[in-house]
């Protein structure tokens, strides 16, 4: 056994689990790239500048939880805690907004890093996938997100998870309501950490899921008290375009997403199923990120699915999903002569499409057949000397365990036929 063990908090995806992950992914990027979403891959680490001015200096995620270390030549960079500060630093860099062609639609899938407190649906490693479209503020947009998002976790067969929708407003309107909440807060009974909080940025307590917080913010004022008239008018659009095209919703007043970039349009996808950590997913509208970070102003909205969360709503509610045949057949030779016919049909099948497995290591037929069995091939060729002689192998069908003799320049075309 290994002295080594995977860090603390961190998780190893592994077969035949990871295959579930795999299924999750593509089933996110599929409405995405159906949707004029082009791919974007990031680095891992980012300058520590780039997240404490985009995701906030007050949040947690910097102040607790980001991994953040300086190099042998003196920068200080970060582990990638998010995806949206990292996706529209690469998009400014690269001038995709001077194309001509606004909004820049990306989708991306990675893994991101918080040092938290690990437990069940909280990991310090964890996955996912997130869309941007980046240049355009129209609350289509907004719609069209939580549309797709909400597309891409149906077509899962997730169907027990809710969608929080508020408006967090604009810098029209947001100051207002920030002196009324810090009025308020200032006369709570809270430690001096939470207060420091409200005097930078008093929304960040309203996410504060501490009990003897939360009992204390009955009767705050609610944020949509104080939106201005152009941003309830932005806010009743995106809810509109959601429900006529039948996406349910439910208004949540209080939701404040833990990332200070986020005005007007705020979401959550939430399950019932995982516990205190409910959230599957989330997302909103950050049109002054680009600014925060030295580009122009670019009005934007975006999300991110968490992978290993949409897998623990899947187990959840006991979806099970209809996953391809690692191999559909499995090939057995019995003698050199038949691992040199077989392994030609093995390496012709493959590039016909055909997922196909080869029995390795010269094992005998008791064992090779072991293999086949565990492989879950609907299919098991098998050839010895005296087949190959006659020109022909053996297919067996894994299921029936009917056993048929087939020409052996036949059989490419007989698995094809038979697998479909």
């Amino acid at each position: 056994m290994s002295t080594f063990k995977a860090p603390k908090g961190t998780y190893d995806l592994i077969p035949p689990d990871s295959a579930k992950y795999l299924a999750v992914r593509e089933a996110i990027a599929a409405p995405l790239r159906n949707s004029g979403y082009g791919y974007i891959e990031t680095p891992g680490f980012e300058n520590v500048e780039l997240f404490a001015r985009g995701v906030g200096e007050s949040t947690d995620i910097v102040t607790k939880e980001m991994y953040a270390f300086e190099t042998k030549g003196g920068d200080r960079l970060a582990l990638r805690p998010e995806g949206t500060a990292s996706v529209l630093r690469a998009a400014l860099e690269a001038n995709l907004h001077k194309a001509g062609n606004l909004p820049v639609k990306l989708w991306y899938s990675g893994s991101y890093y918080r040092y938290e407190r690990p437990q069940k649906g909280r990991y310090r490693h964890f996955s996912q996938v997130g869309a941007e479209a980046i240049g355009a503020e129209d609350p289509a947009l907004d719609a069209e997100l939580i549309i797709l998002a909400d597309q891409a976790y149906r077509s899962l067969g997730l169907r027990d998870f809710r969608i929080l929708l508020n408006s967090l407003g604009d810098k029209e309107c947001r100051p207002v309501y920030r002196a009324a909440l810090q009025d308020f807060l200032r006369c709570l009974d809270l430690d001096e950490d939470t207060l420091r909080r409200a005097e930078i940025n008093p929304l960040r307590v309203l996410d504060d899921k501490r009990e003897s917080v939360q009992k204390q913010l009955t009767g705050a004022p609610l944020l949509r008290d104080f939106l201005c008239d152009a941003c309830k008018a932005y806010h009743e659009e995106v809810r509109e375009l959601i429900s006529a095209a039948g996406v349910a919703f439910e208004d949540d007043p209080k939701l404040v997403r833990g990332l200070d970039y986020y005005t007007r349009t705020t979401f959550e996808f939430v399950h019932d199923g995982l516990g205190s950590q409910s959230a599957v997913g989330g997302g909103g509208r950050y049109d002054g990120l680009s600014e925060m970070i030295g580009g122009p102003a670019l009005p934007s909205v975006g999300w991110a699915l968490g992978v290993d969360r949409t897998v623990l709503a899947l187990e959840a509610e006991g979806v099970e999903l209809e996953l391809p045949a690692t191999t559909s057949v499995f090939a057995v030779p019995l003698g050199e002569e038949a691992r040199r016919v077989l392994f030609a049909k093995v390496s012709e099948l493959r590039k016909n499409g055909v997922a196909a497995d080869f029995s390795y290591g010269a094992k005998g037929l008791k064992g090779a057949m072991k293999n086949a069995n565990r492989s879950g091939a609907r299919y098991t060729v098998v050839a010895g000397e005296r087949d190959l002689a006659e020109g022909v192998v053996q297919l067996k069908d894994m299921e029936s365990g009917e056993q048929t003799a087939i020409g052996v320049n036949e059989i490419v075309a007989e698995l094809e036929s038979r697998l479909g």
